[in-house]
């Protein structure tokens, strides 16, 4: 449903509130006296996250504050233009001009005039409303921006968390952007849980977490144990690359609908000192309380094995695996590391995984599964072709065996003949073969 009813309710009741400040600042009215009235419980995103949140009448007026200028960027100069037709400078109201932005945005200053006046007792309550003890700051929707050394603290702005204001504005989240504020990538898959062949004991674990995303909520809220568990799961796939660690990760998203994303460890990793730990900073902030699940594809690189100090680059590469480990133990969803080796992965991190979970090889009756399952129904094989023979003979991960079917298919397309026969499928085992490094 959408927010416009509410927001237009909203910006109408806060432009009474700055425009009755004002009156009574200027000596045109003995005191301030607003409207408190709230929104409409319409059941559009706006009101959902009032109802959630439960804002007092001067937490509901700063978050306003903060999201009129996205929604009208001229809102309060337009306001100030009424009072002072001729011009001039107010500076009891704050506000800042940066940027591209050419109106006025709302600092602290701005909501302790509005909502306190001269008034000290209530000046310091909207101070203390905007510091980190706060459920603004907590809960990461509203902060006050940090300013140069010596200014005033409450001369920065009123900064509204992007996808509190998309949702108060827009109605929805859009999904992040992939690039250098948020270095992952959302990963999807047309494949469902049967086209994926595993080892019984590997599928087992896998129903294990599972069983997490489904029930965790309810174990660690309804039966009590956030005070005895950590938040969050931690899970470590390794095993040889096409054993099928990304599509699992990717199916657990799409069965129990949450985004997965992949993570680039080539924008996270920085040889600058403190920019890993920063990029991982706005990585698990943008995360936080969204249920995404976060696969780290060959993390090696980030959560290998710390070493002993022999110099300065040693001592910040072990500060950067000490701040990831904090990260990972403190996040609220589900997080997947994958590996081609357990060995390779530091102990401080295995010992808080609640799950590692082995992707071997494919035995022969699962590259059996493989095989049957690989080619289009087009595609006619010929008699010569035994599948369980060449599941015994060759020994091939899920991912080499859907390389060797695209191979073959294009070349049944190429000649028109749409089949195929022992000859053209060990000539695309033995190109897959080849290109691992396995027959020279």
């Amino acid at each position: 449903m959408s927010n416009h009813a509410n927001l237009t309710r909203a910006l109408a009741l806060l432009r009474s509130v700055i425009a009755a400040r004002l009156q009574v600042h200027l000596g045109q009215e003995e005191s301030l006296e607003v409207e408190t009235g709230g929104y409409y419980q319409d059941g559009s995103p706006f009101a959902r996250f009032m109802d959630a949140h439960e804002p007092s009448f001067e937490e509901y007026i700063v978050l306003l504050l903060a999201l009129a200028p996205r929604v009208q960027p001229a809102f309060f100069s337009r306001i100030l233009a009424e009072f002072l037709p001729e011009g001039g400078d107010f500076p009891e109201l704050g506000g800042a001009r940066t940027g591209h932005h050419r109106g006025i945005q709302p600092t602290g200053e701005t909501a302790q005039f509005i909502l306190a006046g001269d008034d000290l007792e209530k000046r310091l309550e909207v101070q203390a409303m905007l510091g980190g003890d706060h459920w603004f700051a907590q809960k990461q929707i509203l902060a006050l921006e940090s300013v140069r050394e010596g200014e005033p603290p409450l001369s920065g702005r009123l900064i509204l968390d992007d996808e509190t204001a998309e949702l108060l504005s827009a109605g929805q989240v859009s999904k992040p952007r992939f690039g250098a504020d948020f270095p992952a990538e959302r990963i999807e898959t047309g494949l469902e849980w049967p086209d994926l062949v595993l080892h019984p004991n590997t599928l087992h674990q896998i129903r294990e977490i599972e069983k997490w995303i489904k029930w965790s909520d309810t174990l660690m809220n309804d039966w009590g144990m956030r005070r005895k568990v950590k938040p969050g799961y931690r899970s470590l796939f390794y095993g040889p690359p096409g054993t099928g660690k990304t599509l699992t990760a990717t199916l657990l998203g799409k069965y129990t609908g949450r985004d997965v994303f992949r993570i680039d460890l080539s924008r996270v990793i920085s040889k600058y000192i403190g920019e890993t730990e920063k990029n991982l900073a706005k990585l698990f902030d943008k995360a936080e309380s969204k249920d995404w699940i976060l696969f780290f594809d060959e993390a090696d690189a980030l959560f290998g094995k710390r070493t002993g100090i022999r110099d300065a680059h040693d001592k910040y590469a072990n500060q950067e695996v000490a701040y990831l480990l904090q990260r990972v133990e403190t996040y609220d969803g589900l997080v997947i590391l994958a590996s081609n080796q357990r060995v390779n992965i530091d102990e401080a991190f295995t010992r808080r995984f609640q799950s590692v979970i082995h992707f071997p090889m494919p035995r022969p009756e699962e590259r059996l599964e493989l095989w049957r399952k690989a080619f289009p129904p087009q595609i006619a094989v010929a008699e010569d072709v035994d599948w369980k023979q060449i599941a015994t003979q060759y020994e091939l991960s899920g991912a080499s065996i859907i390389n060797i079917t695209q191979f073959c298919a294009l070349e049944a397309l190429a000649d028109q003949t749409n089949r195929l026969d022992r000859r053209r499928l060990e000539a695309g085992i033995l190109r897959e073969f080849v290109k691992e490094g396995k027959v020279v």
